[in-house]
């Protein structure tokens, strides 16, 4: 059984590797939900939806979001009446969030409109949101504007300093069912390359979380998303340098020590490898750009195969 924590792109190529490398039906992703929204009505739950379109072949792997073959006639027709289009949502994705948003007013949790959805499209792994309770990543910039977090990385281009980051509602949010299970269950646990202050943060974050990683640190094991001190896609490096973290690899050990046993670093970072021991993990040395489904395997057999 393995349990992985995720979020965004880089978490979906990650998982993608995973379930080639690990026995048919063993993964499970707790998929991080803080990045949720609600548009024209809809509730769009986009890193759901990247991990789940992606496992099913349904990925544009060139933009690295939404679907492949997608068309955009409704966002064209929307911004010749004026609407509302800085968050584009394609023709086919639409049909996701009007079946997500429908089910949810049916009276639905997400888990169960998440489990329904990954049934339809033949995703191989299992896919728990962290928790069926609103939870909302949201940024303070350094000017003093709080904003909501589509708003900082899509509106924003994500390209503002940030002073902090908080996630509302996630005191009281409530693991969803089966989380704590897949955690305490797992013979591997993996954080998966992504963004650890607004991906793998809105699950610490839910109480409960984070003490259950705890418990099973060592058979935790961490992928740094950062290269050479940069990250392939989005803002983590920066956002990390902005709330006083190293982009380091010694950083990202420094922010999971007490839920991981294990980080694995890229080949350009072999000389962090002193300081992350240092930090009290022990590190691993290894390509961990995916920039095909055959290296994304090549990475997750490193990651089972951690000692």
């Amino acid at each position: 059984m393995i349990t992985a924590l995720a979020g965004g792109v880089g978490a979906a190529r990650m998982l993608r590797g995973l379930v080639r490398a690990a026995p048919p039906g063993s993964v499970t992703a707790i998929v991080n939900t803080g990045d949720d929204t609600v548009l024209h009505g809809l509730h769009v739950s986009p890193d759901l939806d990247t991990v789940a379109y992606t496992l099913a072949g349904w990925s544009d792997d060139r933009r690295g979001w939404g679907l492949a073959g997608e068309t955009w006639t409704t966002m064209e027709q929307l911004e010749r009446l004026g609407g509302l289009t800085w968050f584009r949502l394609g023709d086919r994705d639409l049909a996701t969030h009007l079946y997500r948003s429908q089910r949810l007013a049916e009276g639905a949790t997400l888990s169960e409109v998440t489990s329904e959805l990954v049934s339809s499209m033949a995703v191989p792994a299992t896919l728990l949101p962290m928790s069926d309770d609103p939870v909302r990543t949201r940024m303070t910039l350094a000017d003093g504007t709080d904003v909501a977090f589509q708003q900082y990385f899509v509106a924003l281009g994500h390209a503002v300093a940030v002073a902090a980051v908080h996630f509302d509602g996630a005191d009281v949010a409530r693991p969803a069912p089966g989380v704590l299970a897949a955690i305490a269950d797992a013979d591997r646990i993996v954080v998966c390359p992504s963004n650890p202050v607004v991906s793998i943060g809105p699950i610490l974050a839910v109480p409960g979380v984070r003490a259950a990683l705890a418990a099973r640190r060592e058979d935790t094991v961490s992928v740094s998303p950062l290269v050479g001190g940069a990250a392939l896609k989005g803002p983590a490096d920066r956002l990390l340098r902005e709330l006083g973290h190293d982009a380091t690899g010694a950083g990202i050990a420094s922010l999971y020590r007490d839920i991981a046993a294990t980080l694995v670093i890229d080949d350009v970072d072999a000389a962090d490898a002193p300081a992350v021991t240092a930090a009290g993990l022990r590190c691993i040395v290894a390509p961990t750009v995916m920039h095909d489904v055959d290296a994304a395997t090549a990475l997750a057999r490193v990651v089972l195969d951690a000692g």
